[in-house]
C-alpha cells in the first residue's frame, strides 16, 4: 500500500501500511502496524513509530532540532506510541544530543500546526490544539491539554490532567489538575471538567480544591506542601511533589 510516488528509503514498515502519494520515509525508520501516512508527509531518520498511528498532509515527523548548536551527524531518536494522530503541517523534532530522544506517548492529538521541539516528552492522551508549541526539554504530563496557539517555554512542565488556556503564554510550570491561562500564564483554578471526564470521584476534587487553595492564600509554600503531604489524597500529594520536582516555577495563582 505504498503509493508509486512515495519515496520509502530503507525504512521499516509493519503490516497494513500506507503511505500516500510523494511521501517521504526516510532510512532507519520503523513504522507499526496499520499506520497511515498521507500525501506529502515526512518522516525522518531515525523515527520510531508504533501501531495505528495517522500522519496526515505535510507533516514533518523527526525533524532536525531548531538549535544553533546541533550537529546534523547526530544519531538521535523520535519516539512515538500507538493510535496517535498528527494532523496537517505537525512539526516533532529529534533529540539533540547523542543518543537522546523526543519521546511521545498514545492516543495523542496533534491538531494542525501543533509542534513538539527537540528533547521534548509528551504522555499519553494529551491534546494540542492548533498553533501550540512546545519548546525543547519541556515536558507535557498525561491527559494534558494546549489550547490553540499556547506556547510553552523551554524545560517548562505541563502537570498531569492540566489545561492551558488558548494563546496562553507559559513560562513557569503548569500545575497538574488545574487551569493556567493568560499573558504571561497563571493558575485560574481546577481543571474541573477534565478532571471528571478523567473518573476523578467528587471527594478527591473536594481534597484538591483545598490543596488549590492554600497556594493564593498566605500561606508559606514549604508549609502549604507540608500540609498536602500529610492528606490521604493520592492526588494531592502529586501536587506537593510536583511543585517540589520544579527548577524554573510554576504559575502561581491569582487571588479568587
Amino acid at each position: 500500500m505504498i503509493h508509486a510516488t512515495a519515496i520509502v528509503d530503507g525504512a521499516k514498515l509493519g503490516a497494513d501500511v500506507s503511505v500516500g502519494p510523494y511521501a517521504v520515509i526516510e532510512e532507519g525508520v520503523e513504522i507499526g502496524a496499520g499506520c497511515r501516512i498521507a500525501a506529502h508527509a515526512v518522516i525522518k531518520r531515525h523515527t520510531r513509530m508504533g501501531a495505528r498511528n495517522r500522519v496526515y498532509e505535510n507533516a514533518v515527523i523527526g525533524g532536525d532540532p531548531q538549535d544553533f548548536k546541533f550537529d546534523p551527524a547526530t544519531v538521535s531518536r523520535t519516539e512515538i506510541g500507538d493510535d496517535n494522530v498528527f494532523r496537517e503541517g505537525v512539526t516533532v523534532h529529534r533529540g539533540s544530543r547523542p543518543d537522546s530522544a523526543t519521546r511521545i506517548g498514545s492516543h495523542c492529538f496533534f491538531m494542525a500546526l501543533a509542534h513538539v521541539a527537540h528533547d521534548c516528552t509528551v504522555g499519553n492522551h494529551v491534546v494540542m490544539v492548533n498553533n501550540s508549541g512546545i519548546s525543547g526539554e519541556a515536558t507535557v504530563g498525561e491527559r494534558a491539554f494546549l489550547g490553540g496557539a499556547a506556547g510553552v517555554h523551554q524545560f517548562c512542565r505541563v502537570g498531569r490532567n492540566a489545561m492551558v488556556g488558548m494563546n496562553s503564554k507559559l513560562v513557569q510550570d503548569a500545575l497538574p489538575f488545574c487551569v493556567t491561562d493568560g499573558n504571561p500564564a497563571r493558575a485560574r483554578g481546577l481543571n474541573l471538567v477534565g478532571l471528571r471526564r478523567a473518573g476523578f470521584k467528587a471527594a478527591e476534587i473536594a481534597e484538591l480544591k483545598d490543596a488549590y487553595r492554600m497556594l493564593y492564600q498566605k500561606v508559606p509554600l514549604k508549609e502549604a506542601i507540608a500540609r498536602m503531604k500529610q492528606g490521604s489524597s493520592a492526588a494531592v500529594k502529586e501536587l506537593a511533589e510536583f511543585i517540589e520536582g520544579g527548577k524554573r516555577g510554576f504559575a502561581h495563582p491569582g487571588s479568587e
